[in-house]
C-alpha cells in the first residue's frame, strides 16, 4: 500500500489521539499501520530503574495474547544498557535480538521464537518515559522505511501515551479517593452517632416514624429541646434511606455568618466578590445525591429563607456570581428547637417555606420523658468516652448512683448526660473509690412551689419499705425482667436468686404471678 507521508500522520494520528484507552487505541492503530509494515504485535512499556522491571501498560496482537511475557525483571547488563540511553536513535530497528541485550533477553523469554522488534522510544521535554514496541515473528523483517514511518509518529505517540498515563493516575486517584470517602464516611457514622440508644423503649414511636419515612425522598422536619439528639435521629433517616451511599451534608444555620450564607449554601464562581480567588461548590451542590440536614433552621434569616424555598421548588441552585441554574438532587432534613409557627404568626419564618419543611415532622421527647433509657444511654456514653479517654478498664456505677441520674430532670438532655460521664469519668481517672462512677454535682432540681428542705414532720419509711419500692421502681425500669444484662438483678449489682428471695421476702410478685396480677 503507497500513502504520502502526510496522509499517513494524519490518519495514524486520529487513531492514536481518539481514545484514553490504551488497549483500544492500541489495537486500532496496529490494525492500519500492518498495511505499512510488519506488526504483528504492539506492547506499550514503562521502565522502573529502582527495581530494573520492565512493565506492560497495554498490548495489542493478531494473536490471543501478546508473545512478549511481563512484567521482565532486566539482567543487569541490560539495565545498564537501558538507563545510559545506549539503544541509539529515536527508533531502534532490532532484526537480530543477540546484537541488544535487552532484545536478546526479551527474545528467550517470550511465548514465540525467533522476534524482531522496532522500538519507538518515547520522550516529552527530554525526559524519557516509555517505549512502543512492534514485534513480528522471523528475521530481518523490519527495514529503514519502517523506521522512518514510525519516525513520523513519535510526538502523536508521546503525547497520546503521556496523556492516557496521566488518566490511569486520575482513575487510580478516583478509586483511592472513593474507598477513602466510604472508609471515612463509615467512621463518621460511627462517630456522629448513628447509633439510636433507647429505640426499644422511649424512642420506639419515634423510630417506627423513621422507618416510614426513611425509604422515602420525603421533606423532614425535626422537633425537639436542645439536646434531644436531632442530629442522631438525622443520621438514622439518611442511613436508612436509598440515598445511604451518597452524601450527608450537615448545616448549621445558627453558625453561619449572615454575609457568607449564601456562599455557603450555594457556592460561588471565581472573582464573584473579593477573595473569591477560586469557584467552590456549596453545601447543596456537595449533597447531590445524597442528604442536606439543616441543623436550627429557625436561625436561618428570611432573605436565605426565599433562596431556600427555590431550592426546594425547582431543585436547582445558581452559584454567587454565576448565572447558570444548576440541578440538585437532594432531600432536606431541617431540625429546629424553636416554635416554627409561632414564628410565622410573628412574620420571622415564611410560611410557604414552614409548609415545604413540615412534610413530615418528628418530636422528639426530652430525656425527662423517657427516663427509662437513661441506663443504656449511660452504658453507651460510657464506653464511647473510655475510647475516646483511652481508658482501657472501664469504671462501674452503682444502683444509688444510676438512681440519681434517673431522678436527675437533665434540661440539658441527652447532651448533659453525655458531659456528666465525661466529667464523672475525669473525677474517676484522679482515683475514685472503688473505680466506680460517683455523680455528687448531679441534684433534680426543685420544681415551683417545692420547699427547699424536706419536711421533717412526714412519716419516715422502714428500711423494708424502702427495699420494696426500689425493687418495684427497678422491675418497672426492667419490664418486669429480672435476669440477663438488662434485668432488674443486673442493675441491682445482685443475684438473680438473691433478687427472688429478696422479692419473695418483701411480698412482691414475679414471673407468671406479676404478669396475672398485672393483667
Amino acid at each position: 500500500m503507497t500513502i504520502n507521508d502526510m496522509e499517513f500522520f494524519h490518519q495514524a494520528s486520529k487513531r492514536i489521539c481518539g481514545t484514553l484507552n490504551a488497549k483500544t487505541m492500541l489495537a486500532d492503530i496496529r490494525k492500519y499501520i500492518e498495511n505499512f509494515m510488519p506488526a504483528e504485535s504492539l506492547d506499550l512499556n514503562t521502565y522502573e530503574p529502582e527495581n530494573r522491571m520492565l512493565r506492560n501498560i497495554a498490548s495489542a496482537s493478531i494473536y490471543p495474547e501478546t508473545p512478549l511475557r511481563y512484567p521482565a525483571k532486566l539482567s543487569k547488563e541490560a539495565a545498564l544498557f537501558v538507563e545510559t540511553g545506549r539503544y541509539g536513535p529515536v527508533v531502534s530497528m532490532i532484526n537480530r535480538s543477540e546484537m541488544q541485550p535487552v532484545a536478546k533477553q526479551v527474545e528467550l523469554e517470550a511465548k514465540q521464537h525467533p522476534l524482531c522488534f522496532l522500538l519507538l522510544h518515547l520522550k516529552i521535554a527530554g525526559k524519557s518515559f516509555g517505549e512502543l514496541v512492534i514485534s513480528a515473528r522471523g528475521r530481518d523483517l523490519f527495514r529503514k522505511e519502517h523506521a522512518r514511518l514510525l519516525e513520523l509518529l513519535h510526538d502523536p505517540f508521546s503525547i497520546a501515551i503521556a496523556n492516557i498515563l496521566k488518566h490511569q493516575e486520575v482513575l487510580r486517584l478516583q478509586k483511592k479517593l472513593s474507598d477513602d470517602y466510604r472508609y471515612l464516611a463509615s467512621e463518621l457514622r460511627q462517630i456522629s452517632g448513628a447509633e439510636v440508644i433507647g429505640e426499644e423503649y422511649g424512642l420506639k414511636p419515634i423510630m417506627e416514624m423513621v422507618r416510614q419515612v426513611a425509604p422515602l425522598d420525603s421533606h423532614v422536619l425535626l422537633l425537639g429541646e436542645t439536646g434531644v439528639g436531632k442530629e442522631v435521629i438525622a443520621n438514622a433517616i439518611h442511613y436508612s434511606s436509598l440515598r445511604h451511599s451518597g452524601p450527608l451534608i450537615k448545616v448549621n444555620c445558627g453558625a453561619l455568618p449572615e454575609n457568607l450564607i449564601d456562599s455557603e449554601l450555594f457556592g460561588h464562581e471565581k472573582g464573584s466578590y473579593t477573595g473569591a480567588g477560586t469557584t467552590r461548590r456549596g453545601r447543596f451542590e456537595r449533597a447531590h445525591g445524597g442528604t442536606v440536614f439543616l441543623d436550627e433552621i429557625g436561625d436561618l434569616p428570611l432573605s436565605a429563607q426565599t433562596r431556600l424555598l427555590r431550592v426546594i421548588q425547582d431543585r436547582t441552585i445558581e452559584r454567587v456570581g454565576g448565572r447558570d441554574p444548576i440541578k440538585v438532587d437532594i432531600r432536606i432534613i431541617s431540625a429546629t428547637h424553636r416554635d416554627l409557627q409561632q414564628m410565622v404568626l410573628e412574620k420571622s419564618f415564611r410560611e410557604d417555606l414552614w409548609f415545604r419543611l413540615n412534610v413530615f415532622p418528628i418530636t422528639i421527647p426530652p430525656l425527662r420523658h423517657r427516663k427509662a433509657d437513661i441506663p443504656a444511654l449511660v452504658k453507651h456514653f460510657v464506653q464511647k468516652k473510655c475510647r475516646e479517654m483511652r481508658i482501657r478498664t472501664h469504671p462501674t456505677i452503682s444502683p444509688i448512683q444510676m438512681e440519681k441520674l434517673i431522678k436527675h430532670d437533665w434540661p440539658g438532655n441527652v447532651r448533659e448526660l453525655e458531659n456528666s460521664i465525661e466529667r464523672a469519668l475525669i473525677h474517676a481517672l484522679a482515683g475514685a473509690p472503688n473505680g466506680r462512677l460517683i455523680f455528687d454535682d448531679i441534684s433534680r432540681p426543685h420544681r415551683q412551689g417545692q420547699p427547699l428542705c424536706p419536711n421533717l414532720e412526714q412519716d419516715v419509711l422502714t428500711l423494708d419499705e424502702v427495699m420494696r419500692n426500689h425493687i418495684e421502681k427497678v422491675l418497672l425500669l426492667c419490664n418486669n425482667r429480672i435476669d440477663g444484662p438488662n434485668g432488674a438483678a443486673g442493675r441491682l449489682g445482685v443475684n438473680p436468686s438473691t433478687l427472688r428471695h429478696r422479692m419473695r421476702k418483701h411480698g412482691i410478685a414475679f414471673g407468671k404471678r406479676r404478669k396475672s396480677t398485672e393483667n
